[in-house]
């Protein structure tokens, strides 16, 4: 399928892929989008090449009917619709003189999605009218919009449940939507509580029941929400909700990006503008960067660890071919594999590793056996180079360096002592002092920090900073600290990560001792010497 349409027009209509994530996504526990958010959220996902975008609930939300009123100013869309959610007229109400559905119509969205119970005992004890009354309250809504030039989408809220507990009801609901002119009515698991077998059943019955065309909405309370949206596509649904990176409330909804990397990679489906598949892992991230929360490393497809390995045998089969161990190439959602070292690493593991770092350990069986012993000596003594890559650089560069090569820091320590003082007022000031040798000079430098760590960088890069022009860029981003296992009390291992970061690229360091400073002075120095190999490679 290639793009033909119009701008603002989404990917062909035999397929809806369609976002909810500023409506449905935003109600989970701990986002609040701005609007400015909002409108960010919104240009991603056209990039992506998103088909439909939800953007809110305008005339019942003050900040989506505002979101609504800037995008048409703001958010000239390449690829996606935008959408405005509300619901049904209330009862006894013409559909035309009901506020909220007039607010639909002010947003200025070309698509409307209305929400409607569709489950009888919903009707009778939440709305409190009969069935007869619901049905003509979605067929006049449905049918209002529709003669004013908006399409309509009807979400059939608590369908799966209603369905089971009374069909009759619930296809009633459908018909209704149908009647009105609805194009879609979305079959929706509000609860949570489908399993994708019964689920594609009941997808299948109602299709040949109604002849409607289907959609599928399905929250994530039992883990099922992305088998139970591509259960329904092959059950015949062609049309799909979901949220970036299955935000949503409780355990959230079906995950944008793994239902899109199922349909593309599993099922084949051209849902994305062409190279769009390849923007999964980039826009995952930028998403879960405005949402304001980590990005799960262990999410299907764009996580970090998607594509990562461990294991010394599966390590083994990749290096004869990775897809033996991958079930697509990573590329294809923009993501990467990654090889981890750890104690459970062998020689296949870490010459793979190496290849992934620049270092070529394949024609030095020599090196390679000894980087394989020490990764197994330090690992069990409480190191972890799984995260932290350059300090693993570091040791295998090491290995591999001939007479000459810079695999030694650009300085060495001659000692240094940190003082921490406790002053009467209450405030406490750690002092730090480095004595180090480093362009053919024997250099000492003192400086003081909010924390011993903090002073003894500051004054090491106080002595190094007229001798290495480049440590103005590098700062540290991050500072990780794990007590581990196996020492009782204040008595026990400390290992420190540090990310470090020159405004292009990060990278990550460890050390590990039983003196917190020491593990931290090992770390910070890898940061240091990292930089200067690549410095020195340019």
């Amino acid at each position: 399928m290639t793009r033909t349409e119009p701008a603002g027009t989404p990917l062909g209509d035999d397929f809806h892929l369609y976002d909810t994530t500023l409506r449905d996504g935003a109600q989970r526990e701990g986002i609040s989008y701005s609007v400015a958010d909002k409108l960010a959220v919104a240009r991603l996902l056209d990039e992506l090449g998103v088909g439909f975008i939800e953007g809110g609930w305008p005339g019942a939300m003050p900040k989506d009917t505002e979101f609504f009123a800037r995008a048409a100013a703001e958010l000239p869309l390449k690829h996606a619709v935008l959408v405005a959610f509300g619901s049904t007229r209330r009862p006894g109400v013409k559909a035309a003189e009901d506020p909220q559905v007039r607010a639909l119509l002010d947003a200025q969205a070309p698509v409307v999605t209305l929400v409607a119970k569709s489950d009888v005992r919903h009707i009778e004890r939440a709305l409190r009218v009969d069935v007869d009354e619901a049905c003509a309250m979605v067929e006049d809504t449905v049918s209002f919009l529709v003669g004013a030039g908006r399409r309509v989408f009807l979400d059939a809220e608590h369908f799966f449940d209603g369905y089971a507990h009374d069909p009759g009801t619930a296809l009633k609901v459908l018909d209704a939507a149908g009647r009105g002119g609805a194009d879609v009515v979305v079959l929706c698991d509000t609860n949570g509580g489908q399993l994708p077998l019964q689920l594609a059943d009941t997808v299948r019955e109602v299709a040949d029941r109604t002849g409607l065309r289907l959609g599928i909405h399905c929250q994530d309370d039992t883990s099922c929400a992305v088998a139970n949206t591509i259960a329904a596509v092959q059950a015949g649904a062609t049309h799909v909700q979901c949220t970036a990176n299955g935000y949503g409330e409780r355990a959230g909804n079906a995950d944008l990006f793994a239902v899109t990397g199922n349909l593309v990679a599993k099922l084949g489906m051209d849902v994305l503008p062409t190279g769009g598949a390849a923007e999964l892992s980039r826009v995952s991230h930028a998403l879960a960067e405005i949402a304001n929360i980590a990005p799960d490393t262990h999410q299907a497809y764009v996580g970090a660890s998607a594509f990562a390995h461990k294991a010394g045998l599966h390590a083994s089969a990749i290096k004869v071919d990775p897809l033996l161990y991958n079930h697509i190439d990573p590329a294809l959602v923009g993501n990467d594999m990654r090889v981890l070292v750890t104690e459970m690493a062998g020689r296949a593991s870490l010459e793979l590793k190496g290849r992934e770092l620049g270092v070529d350990l394949a024609s030095r069986p020599d090196a390679l056996t000894s980087a394989v012993s020490k990764v197994k000596s330090l690992e069990a003594d409480g190191w972890s180079f799984e995260a932290a890559d350059a300090s693993l650089e570091l040791l295998l560069r090491k290995e591999v360096a001939g007479p000459g090569e810079p695999a030694e820091p650009p300085f060495t320590l001659e000692s240094y002592r940190v003082v921490l003082d406790h002053r009467a007022d209450g405030e406490v000031i750690s002092e730090a002092t480095v004595k180090v040798h480093v362009g053919g000079e024997r250099v000492i430098a003192t400086a003081e920090g909010n924390g011993p760590v903090n002073a003894l960088d500051a004054a090491l890069r106080k002595a190094l900073v007229p001798h290495l022009s480049w440590l103005d860029t590098v700062e540290l981003s991050d500072y990780k600290v794990r007590i581990l296992a196996g020492h009782p009390g204040t008595d026990a291992v400390t290992r420190v990560l540090v990310e470090s970061s020159d405004g292009e690229r990060e990278w990550t360091t460890v050390g590990v001792h039983a003196n917190i400073v020491e593990a931290s002075w090992l770390a910070l120095c890898d940061a240091l010497v990292h930089k200067s190999l690549r410095v020195a490679a340019r």
